[in-house]
């Protein structure tokens, strides 16, 4: 072995070790009634009250048993007020995290529900969930090679553990922007050479390219789940230039994502941004980027990524947004004129769906929107293997009318973006899974070849074992004339890395580019 790779095992190895103790779940215990004699059906109605109440109600069969026993419910008794023995999910946080989450109120000081109410909920979810978690359905058998493209490792920065937050390519300058969870944006040419670096204040989570003015970059402040304001949107310039209007505004609420256009027909550029937030967050627009014009358009967290389009071809731009934590969902918000608008939820889901990524894209070519949709967060108190994860096509009647297609069962899926990637003029897919089976983790990546009529071949690569890919782009980044793919990389937790080295895996590339070949 590589000496370089011996020591980034011996690195990993004492870095594991040290965190042996850090991030343990309190053990589960029974806190339903001994007697056993909850009514379901009563348990049922109680859980449709409570737990339908903030969000669509979550079948048992979602999850298995264990896990609405140890991990969803016992955090759910908390919001409803019940402080239950042993039953403490919440873990220790900083000072400065624990003022933001008592500001919130969201922990009841008083319960909401009787504990007898409480054990028959319980009990209900314990009876009628299954004993494992559900298996996926069979689907095609997945070709282990790319044929169409050549994979290439790449690390940028000299990281040991990959961390990519960002990536995001320019077609005006041929420029591919890497983001990093240590705070640094890197600048790559045509060529993938490092150009320029920035180090900026947070984790840089988007990037979006004006005419004729320096991009435009989104910082989260803090990555890990958190309500703290410390996000903030600004130019990437490092000098004012005469006459050039500077974008600095700061304390958003942990943005992911955020997009522009003219929403009030006032000739200028606004700008829509997702807060994605933690417990708290919201959907907002400011007019002409100004932060004292701020127009909310949904008070809640988890607004995860937002697209401007003229959905009803009524000459005005359109927002639609899908919104992922309790209140999982896909709205749109149609212009109403002079900076008004009007919401319809077109798709609602779980609150365990997990919702993580879409875009619109017309796959039957009849000039109207679909819905290309990923789902498959398991960072949350579920963290189990969900045979609902995967990937989705949701066909538009020509009326923003959706229904659901297509789907591809994928564990842990991240993101997904179609594109003619073999130029035969139908849609491809390409799609990661940040949350992969780690037991087979060359599935990580999926690429999904269109054979017609919706019906799609996949294909992996063994290359795709070497990292946990959060982020993907698609672009023509050796500006050959045909669309590459590059993926980056980003292991939050050691065991992710000493699971993968345990397995013979030693190679953490932080980019792993997909040539493609076509020409």
């Amino acid at each position: 072995m590589p000496f370089h790779k011996i020591a980034l095992f011996v690195f990993v190895a004492l870095w594991a070790a040290s965190f042996a103790f850090v991030d343990q779940k309190p053990s589960a215990t029974r806190f339903i009634s001994q007697t056993g004699s909850a009514d379901s059906s009563a348990g049922r109605q109680l859980a449709q009250q409570y737990c339908g109440n903030c969000h669509l109600f979550p079948e048992p069969h979602l999850l298995d048993k264990k896990t609405w026993l140890t991990g969803v419910l016992p955090n759910m008794a908390l919001r409803l007020g019940l402080k239950l023995p042993g039953q403490d999910t919440l873990k220790p946080l900083s000072p400065e995290e624990e003022q933001a989450i008592a500001e919130l109120t969201i922990y009841p000081e008083t319960a909401q529900i009787s504990v007898d109410e409480w054990e028959k909920i319980v009990s209900y979810y314990e009876i009628s969930a299954p004993a494992e978690p559900l298996p996926q359905k069979p689907s095609a058998p997945i070709t282990p090679h790319l044929p169409l493209f050549k994979a290439k490792e790449l690390t940028v920065g000299d990281k040991q553990v990959p961390q990519t937050t960002l990536l995001k390519y320019d077609p005006n300058t041929a420029q591919l922007y890497v983001g990093d969870a240590q705070n640094a944006l890197y600048v790559l040419d045509r060529q993938l050479q490092p150009q320029a670096t920035w180090w900026i204040d947070t984790p840089p989570t988007d990037l979006d390219f004006p005419k004729n003015a320096a991009p435009r970059l989104l910082t989260i402040g803090i990555f890990s789940p958190s309500d703290q304001r410390l996000g903030r949107l600004m130019t990437l310039e490092k000098a004012t230039k005469p006459g050039s209007s500077v974008v600095n505004i700061r304390g958003l609420p942990r943005p992911v994502q955020f997009a522009s256009g003219d929403l009030n027909g006032d000739g200028k550029e606004d700008v829509v941004i997702c807060g994605f937030g933690n417990n708290a967050g919201k959907l907002f627009w400011y007019d002409g980027f100004d932060p004292t014009k701020e127009h909310i358009l949904k008070a809640f967290p988890g607004a995860r990524k937002v697209e401007i389009a003229d959905l009803n071809r009524d000459k005005k731009p359109d927002i639609m947004v899908l919104m992922a934590q309790a209140r999982e969902e896909v709205v749109i918000f149609y212009n109403q004129g002079n900076g008004t608008f009007k919401e319809k939820t077109v798709l609602q889901f779980s609150p365990l769906f997990g919702a993580s990524y879409f875009e619109l894209v017309d796959f039957n070519k009849d000039g109207f929107q679909d819905i290309l949709l990923t789902n498959g967060d398991n960072w949350d108190y579920s963290a189990t293997q969900k045979n609902y994860h995967g990937v989705r096509i949701f066909l538009n009647d020509r009326k923003n009318n959706f229904k659901e297609a297509w789907f591809y069962p994928l564990y842990g899926a991240s993101k997904a973006v179609a594109r003619d990637f073999d130029q035969d003029g139908d849609l491809d897919i390409a799609a990661t899974s940040f949350y992969a089976n780690l037991a087979q983790p060359e599935q990580s990546f999926i690429y999904l070849s269109n054979e017609g009529r919706l019906n799609f071949k996949p294909f992996s690569t063994p290359e795709a074992a070497f990292g946990k890919w959060l982020t993907m782009e698609a672009a023509d980044v050796d500006q050959d004339g045909d669309l590459d793919i590059v993926l980056g990389s980003y292991f939050h937790t050691v065991g992710e890395m000493t699971q993968l080295l345990f397995r013979g895996i030693t190679s953490f590339p932080q980019l792993l580019v997909l040539e493609n070949q076509k020409k």
